[in-house]
């Protein structure tokens, strides 16, 4: 009766109290109130909304229902909410750590388009995203950095909830996509977080208005949470980088890592933006400040450093990961079919191109082909000629498909007769 109570307060747009949310979630987490409550409440929350302190405390339901770890030292995390090629994580968290900030993060697997961090550093032989809160812990404290999976102890509220919503045709709600981000990183304990919300194309958020409305919900439950928090609102129509994929994705990373292509200097540069204001924020110190010492830190190899240091705690073998690189694979290079400028690349097309490959899992437990990807040759505002390359298709699975995914990729470029604005990455940055 008392949970019947709640729905029709929900349903009538009123706001709910602190300790109805609270005893709502609990009985939930507890097999108290049924699945069917719960997603008629995500129904309530999806068409009539929650204002802040209703989303802060739905949060911290969600965070409580679970274990929360708590640090001793200095702690900065930076959570995206997804893109394709977004292999920013790989540099951003250990180039933090390089600048005396413990970075734990706990990363996600891919499903559907959105790559999955944990997927790209498992290609990596050896190395488990699945440990223990403790080892964990003690990788994150004695590295600096550790990127693992979350386990069941942490948030198992959101756990049950995600899998309600995604059925239901409640994913698209900011305050529970809020709630389900914010509970798991307050749960990891960072006292920093600054968060990468993309809009576009390749992006949950299509339009940049959804993406600063993500993007402020975020930093202001952080907030009421004693965190320090920031975003920023960051382009997703085109791919970052060149490598779509997994493996190729974790060689781009450190590519940028070694400083080793100008090619890559606005993504590179835009990783030094985030670690500075995770820097900056926990230190209590000037953004430019934070951001020298990045540069500092990237540049000296300190942060490539950091990486590899992470991915031997883990069980990684960077020798293994070579002789991976070197196996046999299928390839097809895509060449333009007429000349001009590169004016832009669906990140859209891109991502649907290379889960066909094989990149990317329809479902949680689908394997992932490590090698399978597409290899961008170009970007935007690039000159191409007839025959010019654009694109590498790869993949273990055989040739078959190659020939008919490549007219797929073409659809992705667009190629036009003058060149086109240079790319906007940071379109806001909320405080």
């Amino acid at each position: 009766m008392i949970a019947k109570l709640i729905l029709d307060k929900k349903r009538e747009g009123k706001a709910l109290g602190s300790a109805e949310i609270r005893e709502f979630i609990n009985g939930f987490t507890r097999g108290e109130i049924p699945d069917y409550q719960m997603s008629a409440l995500a129904m309530a929350i999806c068409c009539m909304g929650m204002n802040a302190r209703e989303t802060a405390d739905l949060t911290d339901a969600m965070m409580r229902s679970g274990r929360c770890l708590d640090w001793s030292v200095p702690t900065a995390d930076k959570h995206s909410t997804g893109g394709v090629g977004d292999k920013l994580s790989l540099v951003i968290q250990p180039l933090a750590a390089a600048c005396g900030v413990a970075v734990p993060s706990l990363t996600g697997r891919g499903l559907g388009l959105t790559g999955g961090t944990a997927d790209k550093l498992e290609t990596i032989p050896g190395y488990s995203c699945s440990q223990s809160l403790e080892r964990f812990q003690e990788i994150a404290a004695n590295v600096g950095v550790s990127m693992a999976v979350q386990t069941d102890e942490i948030c198992p509220a959101d756990k049950k909830l995600y899998a309600l919503r995604d059925v239901t045709g409640t994913v698209a709600s900011i305050p529970l996509i809020t709630g389900s981000i914010l509970s798991k990183k307050l749960a990891e304990g960072a006292h920093t977080l600054v968060f990468d919300v993309k809009f576009g194309c390749g992006a949950f958020m299509k339009t940049v208005e959804e993406a600063k409305a993500l993007a402020s919900s975020l930093v202001g439950g952080a907030r009421a949470a004693g965190r320090n928090s920031a975003a920023l609102v960051t382009d997703m129509n085109e791919p970052l980088g060149f490598a779509v994929g997994n493996a190729n994705e974790v060689v781009e990373a450190l590519t940028m890592l070694s400083c080793g292509d100008r090619r890559l200097d606005d993504i590179a540069d835009l990783c030094v933006e985030f670690a500075a204001r995770m820097v900056a924020l926990e230190k209590c110190i000037p953004h430019g400040e934070a951001r020298a010492m990045c540069l500092t830190k990237l540049k000296d190899g300190s942060a490539k450093a950091k990486f590899l240091s992470m991915v031997e705690a883990h069980g990684g073998d960077m020798n293994r990961f070579e002789a991976l690189l070197k196996q046999p694979t299928a390839k097809f290079r895509v060449q333009a079919m007429k000349s001009g400028y590169v004016s832009a690349i669906d990140a859209e097309k891109v991502a649907k191109v290379a889960f066909a490959l094989g990149a990317g899992r329809e479902k949680a437990g689908d394997k992932i082909d490590p090698l399978a990807g597409v290899t961008l040759a170009v970007k935007r505002g690039d000159k191409v000629s007839v025959g010019s390359p654009l694109a590498t298709l790869e993949t273990t699975r055989g040739q078959e498909a190659l020939e008919r995914l490549a007219s797929d990729i073409l659809k992705a470029f667009a190629i036009t007769a003058s060149r086109p604005e240079p790319r906007k990455l940071i379109e806001a940055v909320v405080e």
